[in-house]
């Protein structure tokens, strides 16, 4: 099994789509913040392994969404980060998911996301 530390949407040294969704940022921003997140989860996992393919499957998500309090399109937001698993590992990047809306992230992110996956050794 490999966890991946939770990891934001950032590239270089810079947070895409700071604040929070709802307000500073819209569902469409957050979803490709999602993304992001999902893939530097990815490059976590890949500079451990070595190799993607030793990933056999995408066993868990977790998503933190930082959102007004009426924001309810969490599910949609991280839909960016399953929708790119898919799209990578095929059926074996379908997986359960849980999305929780916080009131802060590290940096002034607005999404979070955990992977767990499980992979050949």
């Amino acid at each position: 099994i490999a966890y991946s530390a939770g990891q934001i949407a950032v590239v270089g040294d810079q947070v895409l789509f700071p604040g929070k969704v709802g307000r500073d940022v819209d569902a469409d921003q957050a979803y490709q913040a999602a993304r992001v997140a999902c893939l530097n989860c990815l490059s976590g996992i890949l500079e451990a392994l070595g190799s993607l393919e030793k990933v056999k499957k995408v066993l868990k998500v977790t998503g933190y969404v930082c959102c007004t309090e009426d924001f309810d399109r969490l599910p949609y937001v991280m839909n960016g980060a399953s929708d790119v698993l898919v799209q990578i590992f095929g059926d074996a990047g379908k997986h359960p998911r849980s999305t929780i809306g916080v009131g802060r992230l590290a940096f002034g992110a607005s999404v979070e996301v955990e992977l767990v996956c499980e992979v050949e050794v």
